[in-house]
């Protein structure tokens, strides 16, 4: 059970015992607000008694505390919706933690297909290295082939030519003999 303080506090003048158990500040700061309201009406308005200054002071605390009571209820009221929303929002949370735990699953085997493939690749590019290397080697000999074979051709055509003149020789020759024989055999008979 709390204990009561009795707390002395002066209000438009009049000296009050408030006995609650609330703090001594608290006590005192709620009876200068109600003093400050009271000054407030009486010095706008001298003809007011002291229970109409109340009265009125009354009135307006009472209205400041129903626009609060009004404003914190659409407080209240706004902040429902985020706080019923809360269970929606930490079940999507969590949703995405797990879609993010699967796409990073699949990340990483991605990654490791990357990996390979480069691998791969390298193997690839080191095979077609050795290819086009030996495809080299084997142009330089096609080359070499070609310009022997050229020179041969070159000597075949060369020795035929010889062949014809020695053909052309031997035909003169076989055609001057032939024309002694026949100027022997006319000139024996």
């Amino acid at each position: 059970m709390t204990e009561k303080k009795k707390v002395d506090v002066q209000i438009d003048g009049r000296d009050f015992v408030v006995v609650g158990s609330n703090s001594a500040a608290y006590v005192k700061e709620l009876a200068a607000y109600v003093d400050c309201k009271i000054k407030d009406l009486t010095s706008k308005n001298d003809r007011l008694s002291q229970t109409m200054a109340a009265t009125l002071a009354a009135l307006n605390i009472t209205d400041e505390l129903m626009t609060t009571k009004e404003e914190l209820g659409q407080l209240e009221s706004e902040a429902k919706e985020p706080i019923e929303k809360y269970e929606l929002v930490i079940s999507d949370w969590e949703k995405s933690k797990e879609k993010i735990k699967e796409l990073e699953m699949r990340c990483s085997e991605h990654k490791d297909d990357l990996l390979k493939s480069k691998l791969d690749n390298e193997n690839m590019n080191k095979e077609i290295k050795k290819y086009i290397h030996a495809l080299e080697l084997k142009e330089k000999e096609l080359a070499d082939s070609q310009k022997i074979i050229k020179s041969l051709q070159d000597k075949i055509y060369e020795n035929q030519i010889k062949l014809i003149e020695k053909k052309k020789e031997l035909n003169e020759t076989n055609n001057l003999k032939n024309d002694k024989k026949d100027s022997f055999t006319k000139e024996e008979v």
